[in-house]
């Protein structure tokens, strides 16, 4: 019984790559040292999985910045903007396509950017023009496997899958249907696949958008046809579906008509469609099953998993199976063993993706009568010292969470009341002006944080440190004549990390890293037990800014949704039960601010949309909880208390209803990359209360000049009445420059003050 990744970390155990990226982008590091340090990372990568006995390790899921984007590069798909590309897409339009630059002379934005699936990984959206051709503009993959070879390595190759590139995709002219390019895209994956074939045996083809509900352009056989034409293309090579993130028991119909030699399906996520997959699939297709969780770091239930390879053995034949975690490893930090800080007892409930590595060679060994009777002991008594920990539950925490009523979950008045009062109390000018939290991230404010933890800084000294920088990032704010100030979050490490370390139920990894966009990494908590605010987390810094000004300070926190989902979740109780402790927390934290004369409170929740199930079907219990859990944190403010939020890189056009049930009084979104698109929701539902969709893509290193930006507040005056429009970013600018990021807001406010002399004000 073979084990095999489906894909691995690219950033490495110290974010290598990361260092490596950045270093290249300012000219630090010339093209071929970026390359050699990928090279190592890919060879080290490949030697810790086959060390840990993975018979097949994944080979093309390596990237630079992102594998759609690979595959766009791959496929030639390079919008015109970004110049012709010739014979072959190199790193120049490559990392244009992601991060925006100038062309030909001109400045020209980045792709737009989405959330993949329901993970907080974000991905290069493929954009689709009518006459769109397809051709092979990359040896990426084909070098990477001659590199594979060379080193020894038993491999299996991995791309995107055409199904799942082309709905990950957008079109870039209204009207057009994109997935009448299809045919032609599958030819294009059939010239790779011919080349492919030469290289190596096994084939895995990504196919998550499976575990979706399918566009009709997918269905009645037309999943099959395009496989079957891809099946001939790969010659003696064989094709493995690789499903994740959900179930696919509803599909099945379609996937079991295809001639693909294998099928992989999440049994981690969705243990219950394994008996409907056994029933449906041919007798001939290789099942694999993922057993290993690739999306959080808890160590496998061997016993569990075991049962589940029994049952699919009495069924296939031990020959017919393989074993591989839920997803790729992308998603789980490179090796537990870096971790010195945790306690025994915790970090041997857990599993990093070298570990989770190794879980699938003892689970195969098991499952084949091999004797590891050892490990099997260790997984099980790590699991009864889990389940026993008085650490997981509080009775204080759940008593509260039992006592939650509706009235908590409301607002004192209605929005049109709350906006009188608010605009009684702030007078603020027609289209407010103000950022999403964050100012740029110097390596002074790192340097001051580290030697503090590290005990080398008295707190003291540590206060006067972030203070001087509060107090210049209001200073530069006044200066630039934004309206709502905030005081640029210095002291956090990160919107997650940051109140995790100040609740109890959280514990922390020093290396535990996972990769969110690019060269953009975070280091999520670790959700173990109950959750409890036990003292105040922000109020400090927050009164402190606000004394520096005149003008109204947010109080800036990150939202329980975020905060969930944006954390390695314990998997013992209901993500919902979680969610709710987490929401009280944040309502302590909300009150405090409250009282400490914060006006404004901005709870952020860019993950509500990540958070969501795949199928529409299951939505409606997940918004219910998801919106309750935002206004049991929020709506316990006073109606002249002006309440934010916050939302980035996610689709929204589909949950503008529960957008709209959280009653924000202002919701800020990400809306630059998508030049407004996302707002023509909030026009066909007529968004009630107050919006400012961002007007400058701070995921790019570009200056948006005031003409693009005026241009985006005309498109969106025309959806939102420009009362109830505010101006603001898409995101943070944490990870700016203080130079781009001066001068982006300069010419944000200078738009701003065209727009209100076109409206009259």
């Amino acid at each position: 019984m073979l084990t095999h990744t489906l894909g691995f970390s690219r950033m490495g155990k110290n974010r290598e790559l990361k260092r490596a990226l950045e270093a290249y982008w300012k000219g630090d590091l010339d093209a071929a040292a970026l390359a050699a340090e990928a090279q190592k990372l890919r060879v080290e990568h490949w030697g810790l999985q086959r060390q840990a006995g993975v018979d097949l390790p994944a080979v093309g899921d390596f990237s630079l910045y992102d594998h759609m984007l690979d595959m766009t590069a791959l496929l030639g798909c390079v919008p015109e903007r970004y110049g012709a590309v010739g014979d072959e897409v190199g790193l120049d339009a490559y990392f244009l396509m992601a991060r925006g630059g100038k062309a030909n002379g001109a400045g020209v934005p980045p792709m737009e950017m989405s959330k993949w699936f329901d993970t907080n990984y974000h991905y290069i959206v493929p954009e689709f023009s009518p006459g769109q051709t397809f051709s092979v503009k990359s040896g990426k993959i084909f070098a990477e496997i001659k590199e594979a070879q060379e080193a020894g390595l038993r491999l299996k190759a991995v791309l995107p899958g055409p199904f799942t590139y082309l709905y990950a995709g957008k079109p870039t002219v209204e009207g057009f249907d994109r997935f009448d390019l299809l045919d032609d895209l599958a030819e294009a994956y059939a010239s790779i696949l011919k080349r492919l074939a030469a290289q190596c045996d096994w084939i895995q083809m990504d196919e998550p958008v499976l575990a979706l509900d399918l566009p009709e352009a997918y269905r009645n056989g037309r999943f099959a046809q395009i496989y079957k034409k891809l099946v001939e293309a790969a010659g003696p090579a064989k094709i493995m579906l690789a499903t994740y993130f959900g179930s696919i028991a509803h599909n099945l119909k379609e996937i079991a008509e295809t001639p693909a030699a294998g099928l992989h399906i999440d049994l981690a996520r969705a243990p219950e469609q394994l008996d409907a997959v056994l029933s449906a699939l041919p007798a001939h297709v290789v099942l694999s099953l993922g057993v290993v969780d690739g999306r959080n770091i808890w160590r496998v239930d061997a016993d569990k998993a075991l049962e589940r390879i029994e049952k699919a053995a009495n069924a296939r034949g031990l020959d017919n199976l393989m074993l591989a975690p839920s997803c790729s490893l992308l998603h789980t930090p490179v090796d537990l063993e870096t971790e010195t800080g945790l306690s025994a007892d915790v970090k041997s409930w857990m599993a990093f993706g070298a570990q989770k590595c190794r879980e699938l060679r003892m689970l195969a060994d098991a499952a084949c009568g091999e004797d590891v009777s050892a490990w099997l002991a260790e997984n099980r008594a790590a699991w009864e010292s889990r389940r026993r920990s008085p650490a997981l539950r509080r009775k204080d925490v759940r008593d509260r969470a039992a006592a939650i009523a509706p009235a908590m979950m409301e607002r004192p008045k209605p929005y049109a009341e709350r906006q009188k009062a608010q605009q009684e109390r702030f007078g603020l000018p027609l289209l407010p002006t103000t950022t999403i939290g964050s100012f740029p991230q110097t390596g002074e404010i790192r340097t001051a944080r580290r030697d503090f933890k590290n005990g080398d800084m008295d707190e003291a000294a540590y206060k006067n440190a972030m203070q001087q920088v509060i107090r210049d990032v209001v200073d530069r704010q006044e200066t630039l004549g934004l309206d709502v100030l905030v005081h640029g979050e210095p002291e956090r490490n990160d919107m997650v990390e940051y109140f995790g370390e100040q609740m109890d139920g959280f514990c922390f990894t020093r290396n535990g890293w996972v990769q969110s966009y690019g060269s953009r990494c975070v280091k999520p908590p670790v959700i173990y037990g109950d959750v409890s605010r036990p003292r105040p987390m922000t109020v400090e810094w927050s009164r402190y800014a606000q004394s520096l000004t005149q003008k109204p300070m947010k109080g800036m926190l990150t939202g329980p949704v975020t905060i969930l989902c944006w954390s390695f979740v314990r998997d013992d109780q209901p993500r919902s039960e979680t969610c709710r402790q987490i929401a009280l927390a944040v309502r302590d934290e909300v009150a405090d601010l409250e009282q400490a004369g914060l006006g404004m409170i901005q709870v952020d929740e860019p993950a509500l949309r990540e958070g969501a199930p795949l199928r529409k079907g299951d939505w409606s219990d997940y918004f219910r909880w998801a919106v309750d859990c935002f206004r049991l944190s929020a709506n316990g403010a006073a109606a002249e208390t002006q309440m934010h939020t916050h939302m980035c890189y996610s689709e929204f056009n589909e949950i503008v209803e529960w957008i709209a049930a959280m009653d924000a009084d202002v919701i800020s979104i990400e809306a630059s990359r998508s030049r407004m698109e996302l707002l023509d929701a909030f026009q066909r539902f007529a968004y009630p209360n107050e919006i400012g969709p961002g007007v400058y893509d701070i995921h790019s290193p570009r200056v948006p000049s005031v003409e693009e930006m005026l241009d985006l507040l005309r498109r969106a005056a025309k959806v939102i009445p420009k009362e109830r429009l505010w101006v603001n970013p898409d995101c943070g600018l944490k990870t700016r420059g203080w130079e781009e990021a001066t001068q982006s807001l300069k010419n944000m406010v200078q738009a701003t003050e065209l727009m209100r002399r076109e409206s009259g004000a």
